[in-house]
């Protein structure tokens, strides 16, 4: 097959990959979900070193978000600790785990700067599951360890998405301070 059909081919399927919307997760403009006023934050939590935070901090500042001391920031975001549930789901004949489901959750408060609540309490959630092989605990572990990461991942997207829409939907509620 000639190179300039290869070329074609590859061409035309990059052009249908665009033209239907395909991104790959993490992408894109999503740094105009926040207007601008919204893009000056800062965080309040119990555990500022936790992997938690720290997603949650790099998923912000990914999308434009200049963290700042409370005292300076248009908005403040509380955050409580995140909370890890396990439960078992189904057990095998033996009468272990054959099957766990996952839940991560945390809540957050939005506040402005004179600290009235603009995003009142709200608990972001992810839930999973997992097929669990009694015989290979080692193995066992190190998933639930890294489904932990996923999941807080997905935990930081999560507020990120609700406090973006909130944003988005409410930026004339509350008029830039500056």
């Amino acid at each position: 097959m000639p190179h300039y059909v290869l070329r074609l081919v590859l061409l035309l399927c990059v052009a249908a990959l665009a033209g239907c919307g395909f991104s790959l997760r993490g992408t894109g403009d999503s740094a105009t979900l926040l207007p601008e006023d919204w893009k000056s934050m800062a965080l309040v939590t119990g555990n500022p070193n936790s992997e938690f935070s720290r997603e949650l901090v790099s998923r912000f500042a990914s999308n434009g978000v200049v963290w700042v001391d409370q005292g300076e920031a248009n908005y403040t975001l509380w955050l409580g600790p995140e909370r890890f549930r396990q439960r078992n789901l189904s057990l095998n004949s033996e009468a272990r785990a054959a099957e766990f489901e996952l839940t991560m959750s945390a809540e957050f408060v939005v506040r402005d700067r004179e600290r009235a609540e603009v995003m009142s309490s709200t608990t972001a959630s992810v839930v999973k599951q997992m097929e669990n092989d009694p015989r290979n605990v080692v193995g066992k572990a190190e998933e639930i360890r890294l489904l932990q990461q996923e999941m807080r991942a997905e935990l930081a997207r999560q507020i990120m998405r609700r406090v973006g829409f909130y944003a988005a939907t409410h930026s004339g509620a509350t008029p830039d301070p500056t």
